[in-house]
């Protein structure tokens, strides 16, 4: 069975780059020896996986890679962080706020 998994890195800056893989320490030792000058994490090595998830279904994957990278970086940092109360509370806050400015 083959499985993909949603990554996500934290840069040397603190920003956070989210991709799919269906091998995380190929796809790390990619970002860490930094072959394309145009990538994202180029300039921003040393990189580190803080958070992965596995899937069996390669469209699963992208469906969740997809709506994370649309996240705000709190409840990325939710996510990474196990803390599901804050990543609900932090869903609750941003649904409510787009009601108010519509």
């Amino acid at each position: 069975m083959n499985y993909y998994y949603v990554y996500i890195l934290k840069c040397s800056d603190d920003s956070y780059y989210i991709g799919v893989t269906n091998n995380p320490n190929r796809r790390l030792a990619e970002h860490m020896d930094g072959k394309n000058p145009e990538s994202y994490t180029f300039s921003r090595r040393p990189v580190e996986i803080v958070y992965s998830e596995y899937f069996t279904d390669p469209n699963e994957a992208i469906v969740w890679e997809k709506k994370i990278k649309g996240w705000s970086r709190r409840k990325k940092e939710a996510l990474i962080n196990d803390d599901y109360g804050s990543l609900v509370e932090f869903s609750k806050r941003h649904k409510t706020y787009q009601r108010k400015i519509k």
